[in-house]
Order: structure tokens, then sequence, then C-alpha cells
């Protein structure tokens, strides 16, 4: 009895992340994570998790979901010739490398740190889509010799660490590499997954046997919030595009931009109290 008592209200937090991550990415046209962690950390605040441990279990749980929306986003832009097979072998091993790194990085720092990266990288993504600089470009093409690793490594490395696939970071990195869009946001799909499996596998392993964590908990990945979170946003977010439909492109950068500038600013809030 005293089990139920406790996963209960935790299953509704989770149910009430996946509905409202679900609704906000299909409106804001984003992947999970970058809505998933704030929205998860703060439902497991409210259910009682130590603040220490918070952003570990959000982040974790929401890199293990975004393998599954990963798995189905590759195979659809693979599909239609989007995803640049001929980056994926340059820069995939260090997108993993980076991954990886992160995750056990993470493990040796505390929640507030986490949140501090969270809230930089989201203030600068806001930015970024608030400002008109959408034909901005930084190089004529992706970088090789000996450059070519040091960008897949921190967008593996600090995707991991917050929690997010590989579109938040990838996609407006690669346009200011002179990529065409859509070969971008195809090929971010693909360092999505390259990114959540690692990162939720170190994720899993550093939390191993943490008396801190929440019921139903592999490491710092909380599978009922992978079991409930993953289905719901699925189902969620053809309700936010919809909405999203009825607005036009700036517009929905706009308000994808304050969304980020309210999450930035709650992190970076929360990172200054500690």
């Amino acid at each position: 009895m005293e089990l139920i008592d406790a996963v209960f209200p935790l299953a509704a937090m989770m149910l009430a992340t996946g509905i409202v991550a679900g609704l906000l990415a299909g409106l804001l046209g984003v992947g999970g994570g970058i809505v998933i962690v704030p929205v998860l950390d703060t439902a497991l605040g409210l259910y009682g998790i130590e603040p220490a441990i918070r952003m570990h279990v959000a982040v974790a749980t929401s890199l293990t979901c975004i393998i599954f929306t990963s798995i189905s986003s590759t195979r659809a832009h693979h599909a239609k010739g989007a995803v640049d097979l001929g980056l994926v072998k340059v820069w995939g091993p260090a997108v993993l490398m980076g991954s990886l790194l992160g995750a056990i990085g993470a493990a040796f720092v505390d929640s507030q740190v986490l949140s501090a990266v969270f809230g930089v990288v989201a203030l600068l993504v806001a930015l970024k889509m608030l400002l008109p600089l959408d034909n901005l470009t930084l190089s004529r093409d992706v970088p090789r010799g000996l450059a070519a690793p040091f960008p897949p490594l921190a967008i593996g490395g600090l995707s991991s660490m917050m929690g997010i696939g590989g579109g938040t970071l990838s996609v407006p990195v690669l346009t200011l590499m002179n990529q065409p869009i859509h070969r971008a946001v195809g090929t971010a799909a693909l360092f999505g997954l390259l990114i959540s499996l690692p990162g939720a596998f170190g994720f899993a392993y550093s939390g191993w046997g943490d008396a801190r964590l929440p019921p139903g908990s592999l490491g710092y990945i909380n599978l009922i919030g992978v079991a409930l979170i993953a289905p719901v946003t699925v189902v969620m977010a053809p309700l936010g595009a919809k909405l999203a439909h009825r607005l036009d492109k700036r517009r929905l950068s706009m308000l994808f931009g304050f969304f980020l500038l309210l999450v930035a600013g709650r992190m970076l809030y929360r990172t200054l109290l500690a």
C-alpha cells in the first residue's frame, strides 16, 4: 500500500509532464528534451525529490525518451533523403563520445551546475530565435581537418548534460555552417540517437544505487517517467502542431524564443539561489 501511495502521485506528475511537453513540443516545433527537462524538473520538485539530484533524474529520463523519438524521426527524414550520412560518418563518433563524457561528467556535479548549463545554452538559443539571424552564416562549409571534432564533441557533451536531442544545438550550428535547413534537421535527428543512447547509459550507470531516487528508477532514469512521457508526448504533439499552423514562422520563432527565455531565467535563478 505504501508503494502504491508513493508511485501514484509520481505517475500523475509524469503523465502531466508528458501532456505539457507534448503540447509545447508540437506548438513550438522542437524535440521533447528542451521542454521535458524543465517541466519534469518542476514536477519532481513538487513530488519532493532532493534538489541535488532532481536535474539528473530529469535529464536522464528525457534522454531515454529521446531514444524512441529519434529513431522514428530519423527514419522519416531518411526516407526523404534529408539525412547527410557523409557528415554523420565524420561527426558521429565525436558526437557519441561527447555524449558519454557529458553524462559521466554530470554525475560529478550538483544539479545547480546542470541548471546553469541548461540556462546558459537555452538563453543563447533563445536569442538566436528572437533575433533576425535566419540568414547568418559563420563559415562556407563544415570545418575539416584538426578543427573537425570540436563542434560535434561540444554538441554531444552539452546535449547530454542538458537532456536534449540533436536538434536544439545541431540545427543552429549546421545552419551557421551554411548547411540547408532541411538537411540540418534530418541529420540532427540521427545525432539525437547518438546523443541519447550513450547519454542514457551513462546516467543509468552513474546513478545506480542512489537511495534518494524516486520509485521505478534505473540509475537516474525513471522508468515510470519513460513509460508515461514518451507515448503521451507522441499523442499530444499533433494537437500542439494544429495550433502552430495558425501562426506564421516568425511568430512561432518568437514564441519559442520567449519560452526559452522563461526557461533560461528560471534555471539561472535557481542556480543563483543555491
